[in-house]
């Protein structure tokens, strides 16, 4: 099988036709005008004989033609439609092809020996559509390696045979480049054909889903075909001007081969339009149809513009012999075609013997000798690019698929005659090149997937220039669409040379700087959504990654920490006795407790004495002990709340202070009483006496009983946890249950302290030296600041600190009203006895 297919491989004969160019250059120091003839045949061929001939139309990219003499017809002389010019020559190759050798008739060939069994055309993709309309007529095998259309229609598609991966895989691997390197601001420059149009179709949706935007995305000068070369200057410094303007340090360029000599020349024209603009590096991006090519005048410019370029290239092996190949080449040998001696003039700069001999030889004469691995490669590469691996690919697989036609497993067919074969069965051909698969001499294998395209991926290239005008292609990286999807995309970043700006640096490429966690990104308005201010989260959120759409909250449990990009949970607390703030009000609760036991004693001991006879001794008892009780009271609050003290410290606290004024209210009535009960005739005597006293603390004390047992039967307290007042603390408390009822037990201790207040105000200047008027008037003004104050500064506490100022309000009020009412009397008791008698009250 091996010497089948090597036999098989060296009797394949060669046919090239080469196309005219795309464009019209001409050197930028001269401006002379230029034009493209029309010329009545293709003017470079070669042929090389076999068993079987593959065909090959290839574009020749640029021509360089004479200045416009008006000499000719202008239809000799101007071309103005680049289609039109590209399918003319296309449609006359393709024809070419169909004719007899040397005789120019379409449709008839006199010798079955040169039919072509396939044609390889490439690299454009303008050459696929024109040339199919005459082959596949023919239904013969076109094998692309190059960039090809859209394979819309499904009979021309069958005669199509890529043997270049499909452009929408390059588009996802162009954007699985871009996400590694986090590069969401770039540039495109295109041309407006069926593969920039697609581009523009799937790429710039699928791009955008993912994150990345266009600053700008600028349409490639139109090739064209005229003598007014400075319009086209004109187009190319207005993109150079958009280029060097633009922010983003990435640039897509998914043209083709040939505008790499345009973008080569890029920087010098704005010579041509005196454009002072500051040039700057970018990293350039290319796809796998675009390889460095020159023209002859190109050879003093430099090549740095290309420096640090990334690309994409058909993944390939190094060929054994391929080198050795191209150092074999001899332009004198007959063997060889004379395009060859048309490049190896123009690359080493000399000329061979001119046939005629009236033609002069002028300059250095070509010996044939030179080597073509001493020019730069900016002239010649001698290392296989991924187009000339695919073409490579392209015979190999006609040698196999022609190998299995005629296989002994098939013997119908092994019997058919090669002429036979030529003019009647050479369609069969398609079945095999579709299905085939074989390991080329590099030893990787070459197959199609079920879509008919090369079952293959890229290789990621970097491109390092030098000064001598020479570059490397790097290979950094490849993408196997065959691997798993965690291997799909390799790269070594540290490998890849930038551009000079850059510094070694990865460069960044972005709208503005990234929004870091603990904030978000806002929309700027008219700008692209790769445009964002960043807004730090509200108070409570957080974003715990880069470039956030928006901060959320943390759970109920948890809050942000002070750069708001971390949940953190919260401590549980309530007021305890284990820390300072509990331990002081505690304290301070035992310690007035204590002093108004004593003062209990001092006053039970000195019962039959005066001071205490007067105003009521046996409320005076009651107001104690229930002061003694509020201040006890206090402790309810302190400690982490269960179910028993949330019931009754609310309920204990009204109670008990509803006692405590309406023991006061009840002592200044009978002040009050019995001042006008010592007027003749008054009708207030029989009101004065211990009876109506404790009417009045027995009413209002029921009332606010009332008030209470209401509350704990419809809705009594009960223990809660606060998440939200304070953001760092889950506070344990009491939940109120109704604030309703709660505000209406603190609104009849109002009531009572209003009635007190008044009442004690307006006997305070009654005559009497046992008068407490005026102290329970002090007792009240201080009972009524605490309690004032009390509800603002609840409502705007938090946490246990809540707990904390109604501790506070009710051991101050309870503390004022023993104070201002007991520390008078107990000071007469104590210090002063000898105002503690009888003699000493009736004097007064």
């Amino acid at each position: 099988m091996k010497m089948f297919l090597k036999k098989m491989v060296f009797s394949i004969a060669i046919k090239a036709v080469l196309l005219p160019g795309v464009a019209c250059l001409i050197s930028h120091t001269s401006r002379k005008a230029c034009a493209v003839g029309k010329l009545p045949f293709v003017k470079h061929k070669y042929f090389l004989p076999g068993d079987f001939t593959i065909a090959g139309i290839i574009s020749e990219f640029y021509t360089m033609s004479d200045q416009v003499g008006f000499t000719r017809h202008p239809s000799e002389e101007l071309v103005d439609e680049f289609i039109y010019f590209m399918a003319r020559w296309t449609y006359l190759a393709s024809m070419e092809l169909l004719s007899t050798r040397g005789r120019f008739i379409p449709n008839y060939k006199c010798d079955t020996k040169d039919w072509a069994i396939s044609v390889i055309a490439g690299p454009n993709s303008h050459i696929c559509p024109f040339m199919a309309h005459v082959l596949n007529v023919y239904k013969m095998p076109q094998l692309i390696y190059g960039s090809s259309p859209m394979r819309n229609d499904q009979i021309q598609a069958a005669f199509f045979h890529r043997f270049f991966p499909d452009g929408d895989q390059q588009i996802v691997d162009i954007l699985q480049l871009l996400l590694y390197f986090r590069w969401t601001w770039i540039g495109l420059i295109l041309q407006r054909n069926e593969s920039g149009d697609r581009f523009i179709q799937n790429a710039v949706p699928l791009f955008s889903q993912q994150g990345i935007c266009f600053e700008f995305m600028a349409e490639m000068a139109k090739e064209t075909f005229s003598n007014d070369i400075s319009a086209a200057f004109k187009d190319f410094s207005k993109m150079y001007i958009i280029i060097m303007n633009s922010t983003t340090n990435v640039i897509i360029l998914y043209c083709e081969n040939q505008v790499t000599i345009i973008f080569r020349m890029l920087p010098y024209y704005t010579e041509f339009e005196d454009i002072p603009i500051e040039r700057k590096d970018k990293v350039w991006i290319m796809p796998a149809q675009m390889e460095f090519t020159s023209v002859p005048f190109q050879k003093t410019r430099g090549i740095d513009f290309f420096h640090g370029v990334i690309s994409f290239e058909v993944s390939s092996k190094e060929i054994s012999g391929f080198n050795k190949f191209l150092q074999m080449r001899n332009p004198t040998s007959e063997a060889e075609d004379h395009l060859m001696r048309v490049f190896w003039e123009e690359a080493f700069e000399c000329s061979f013997p001119k046939d005629k001999l009236n033609e002069e030889n002028s300059g250095m004469l070509c010996t044939g000798e030179e080597k073509l691995d001493k020019l730069p490669k900016s002239v010649f590469d001698t290392t296989m690019t991924g187009q000339s691996y695919s073409i490579y690919n392209a015979v190999y697989a006609v040698a196999h698929a022609l190998q299995a036609m005629f296989s002994p497993k098939h013997r119908t067919r092994a019997k058919v005659g090669r002429e036979m074969f030529l003019t009647q069965k050479a369609w069969q051909l398609h079945h095999y090149l579709g299905t085939m698969s074989f390991n080329n001499t590099a030893g990787e294998k070459i197959s199609f997937n079920e879509n008919g395209d090369l079952d293959t991926g890229f290789d990621i290239i970097n491109w390092v220039t030098f000064p001598n005008k020479t570059f490397v292609k790097v290979k950094v990286g490849k993408i196997n669409p065959a691997a798993s999807p965690d291997k799909l995309f390799s790269i070594s970043a540290q490998d890849i040379t930038w551009p000079t700006m850059f510094n070694q640096v990865l460069p960044l490429s972005v709208c503005n700087d990234n929004c870091y966690s603990g904030s978000r990104k806002m929309k700027i308005e008219g700008k692209p959504f790769c445009c964002y201010d960043c807004l730090p989260c509200a108070k409570g959120k957080i974003s715990n990654q880069m470039d956030a759409v928006d901060c959320f909250q943390c759970s109920e449990d948890q809050y942000p920490n002070k750069a708001q990009n971390l949940c953190i949970l919260k401590t549980t607390t309530f007021l305890s006795y284990n820390e300072p703030l509990g331990i002081t009000l505690a304290s301070v609760s035992l310690f007035l407790s204590f002093i108004t036991a004593l003062v209990l004693r001092i006053f039970i001991k000195q019962r039959d004495t005066p001071i205490v006879k007067a105003n009521n001794r046996s409320l005076t008892y009651i107001l104690l002990i229930v002061l003694l009780l509020s201040f006890l009271c206090s402790l309810l609050f302190i400690g982490q709340p269960d179910q028993a003290k949330c019931f009754m410290r609310q309920a204990a606290f009204g109670i008990i202070f509803s006692v405590a004024l309406s023991c006061i209210l009840g002592k200044t009535i009978l002040v009050v009483l019995a001042f006008m009960a010592t007027r003749p005739a008054s009708k207030m005597r029989k009101w004065v006496g211990n009876r109506l006293a404790f009417s009045i603390v027995l009413f209002c004390s029921l009332a606010q009983f009332t008030i209470c047992t209401v509350w704990l039967t419809i809705s009594p307290p009960f223990p809660d946890s606060d998440m939200h007042s304070i953001a760092e603390e889950i506070v344990l408390q009491c939940n109120e249950g109704s604030t309703t009822m709660f505000y209406t037990v603190l609104g009849f201790l109002g009531f009572l302290t209003a009635v007190s207040f008044t009442v004690a105000f307006l006997a305070r200047k009654l005559p009497d030296s046992f008068n407490e008027a005026k102290f329970i008037t002090f007792s009240m003004l201080v009972f009524c600041s605490v309690w004032i104050s009390f509800v603002p500064t609840y409502l705007s506490t938090k946490g246990k600190y809540m707990v904390a100022v109604e501790i506070f309000s009710i051991l101050a009020s309870a503390a004022g009203l023993l104070g201002c009412i007991f520390s008078p009397k107990c000071y007469i008791i104590i210090m002063r006895p000898d105002l503690n008698t009888k003699g000493q009250l009736i004097k007064k």
